[in-house]
């Protein structure tokens, strides 16, 4: 493994009946509050009113951003910044999943910099300070409430792009698992895919000597593909709510990637798609990282036939690494279908009308991957596999 410095300072408060920590924790930072969350779920569920209930009770100023977008728009994220400049807020609460949290980590350093908080996401300036930022997570998928990443969409050029900082952890993320029992199947399966997809980004890397960060990752794998066609269908079952919530967290919280640079190719590739035709991230992975396995394959088969075999079970018996790593692709395929994920651009009226353009997109800082470096040509036959 390669010399590493791990920092992760967000406070996690998990399991049922945290809401309540919030009288102890948003006092710590003043009393003008920015509530920022989506689409109402979260007042059809009642957690609205529990969370402005003991706003209330603390006396806090509150002002509100709704209608955060799945994914989230830059023009929302300068909504938010004005709000917290004239408002002078102190805190910054997202009541929300990975898209809530991603567009309240922009507006918390671009309430902090003279600038367009877009310079950050094109690496044209990096963030000096930040609001702070408390979350109260209502979908488990991105891991967003425990790292510093972000991923915004700028409408206007059609650019989808992720960015961070270490003003953009969140200071404390309260997880309760009932607060996902709301979600739908749909988006159930969609969080499923984005955190396996994180572990398997944090998989695939070119280290040696990784045993316990190997083990961990598909410690978590076999976990999720237990808990997730059980919850599935019983979709307010607190244990499986709970295995999962905290999967998604572990995935992407630094903890798997401590010693190694995983790849991130296929993240950078499905940006591009959901850029320019707005779909669900989870299911724009779960189209495009089996194909990304396939054009990845050679590049090291021994580490493809050790997630075979030790996720999925297959049996390498007189078999290749390319034949087995193979075999555990179409085994990570197969179990996407099998929980109503899709598996080609079609499902989503997608041709190849608009591969160029998305894969210019896709280009935007170069050739990009850490296990498999791809160039442009790698991107479209992806793409082209994807169809």
């Amino acid at each position: 493994m390669k010399s590493f410095a791990f920092y992760n300072p967000t406070r996690l408060i998990f399991g049922k009946g945290q809401l309540e920590q919030l009288k102890t924790l948003v006092p710590q930072y003043g009393k003008n509050i920015l509530l920022v969350y989506g689409g109402g779920s979260i007042k059809r569920s009642g957690l609205y009113d529990s969370v402005t209930s003991l706003l209330q009770e603390l006396g806090s100023n509150v002002v509100e951003l709704a209608g955060v977008e799945p994914n989230p728009r830059l023009s929302t994220v300068h909504k938010g910044v004005d709000l917290c400049k004239n408002e002078k807020i102190d805190l910054i609460l997202a009541v929300g999943g990975g898209s809530v949290i991603d567009c309240a980590k922009a507006i918390a350093v671009g309430a902090k910099y003279d600038g367009d908080m877009w310079d950050f996401a094109e690496r044209k300036a990096v963030a000096k300070d930040g609001l702070p930022l408390g979350v109260v997570l209502t979908m488990a998928a991105t891991g967003s409430e425990m790292n510093s990443g972000s991923v915004i969409t700028n409408e206007q050029t059609m650019e989808k792009l992720g960015w961070g900082s270490a003003y953009s952890f969140p200071t404390f993320s309260i997880l309760d698992p009932e607060f996902t029992y709301s979600l739908p199947k749909d988006q159930t399966v969609y969080g499923i895919v984005d955190m396996m997809s994180h572990v398997l980004e944090t998989y695939f890397h070119l280290e040696s000597n990784t045993p316990v960060q190997d083990g961990f990752c598909e410690s978590v794998l076999r976990a999720v593909i237990e808990a997730g066609p059980k919850l599935i269908d019983d979709l307010e079952n607190f244990e499986l709510r709970e295995t999962i919530m905290y999967s998604g967290t572990m995935a992407l919280n630094g903890v798997l990637s401590m010693g190694s640079t995983g790849d991130w190719a296929t993240h950078n590739v499905e940006h591009a798609v959901s850029a320019v035709y707005d779909i669900p991230h989870g299911g724009g992975l779960a189209i495009l990282f089996p194909n990304w396995m396939k054009h990845s394959l050679s590049v090291d088969p021994e580490r493809f036939k050790k997630l075979a075999v030790n996720v999925f079970g297959i049996d390498a018996t007189g078999k290749s690494a390319e034949e087995v790593g193979l075999e555990g692709i179409e085994a990570l395929r197969a179990f996407w279908n099998s929980i109503g994920a899709p598996s080609t651009l079609a499902d989503y009226e997608i041709d190849n009308s608009r591969i160029e353009e998305m894969a210019d997109k896709a280009m935007k800082f170069g050739p990009f991957g850490n296990f498999n470096k791809l160039q442009r040509e790698d991107v479209v036959a992806i793409y082209q596999a994807s169809l």
